[in-house]
């Protein structure tokens, strides 16, 4: 499977955070046109990127990063289209499976279909006992509350990137593991196509 080393990640960017916030829009209508490697190595930066030996641009309750990120490439400059995971600590992308998956995982998102116009889809999934080994039950809001911290940077650095993207919550979670092909304790919480806006 292909391993691909990301660009290193800006840490100093030309929008400041109140003009991205003022910005930021859910948008559901892209371009049929690429993203750079660039792009995607500050999108999934923003997402879980390392800001020192430890901790990461989110929170998580205990350091305990329950979340996993998931890249469904389809038009990504010198990327194979594929399912990949993200690892923070390396900064880099694996393939898990090849294949322009996008409107398989668009169809399992309730036939969704504009998702798969996105340049990315970014999935975000949650091993829960990660952290309800450390808080028990309600371990689990903080599980969420940690999905919401990446889906607000990962929407802050699109803006900034001037890039579209969208908060998808409506799903069928079988269909949705089925197509990333997710281990059984992973739980699919978020999803997030990524592109230029139409």
């Amino acid at each position: 499977m292909g391993y691909v080393k990301l660009p290193k990640p800006e840490i100093r960017g030309g929008m400041g955070v109140e003009e991205a916030l003022g910005k930021r829009r859910s948008v559901r209508a892209y371009l049929d046109e690429p993203i750079s490697l660039k792009e995607l190595s500050q999108i999934l930066w923003a997402a879980q990127g390392m800001v020192d030996s430890w901790r990461r641009t989110s929170p998580s309750a205990g350091a305990t990063y329950p979340l996993e990120i998931y890249v469904v490439v389809g038009k990504v400059q010198d990327i194979e289209p594929g399912i990949y995971r993200y690892d923070p600590k390396s900064h880099s992308i694996e393939m898990r499976k090849g294949g322009d998956m996008r409107e398989e995982l668009a169809r399992a998102s309730l036939s969704q279909l504009w998702i798969s116009d996105a340049s990315v889809v970014l999935a975000i999934a949650a091993c829960y006992r990660r952290t309800t080994t450390r808080y028990g039950r309600r371990g689990e809001r903080y599980v969420h509350m940690e999905a919401g911290h990446v889906g607000q940077n990962v929407h802050l650095e699109a803006v900034s990137l001037g890039l579209g993207t969208c908060m998808v919550g409506a799903f069928d979670d079988r269909s949705v593991k089925d197509v990333l092909e997710l281990p059984e304790e992973e739980e699919p919480l978020y999803i997030m196509p990524v592109g230029k806006p139409r």
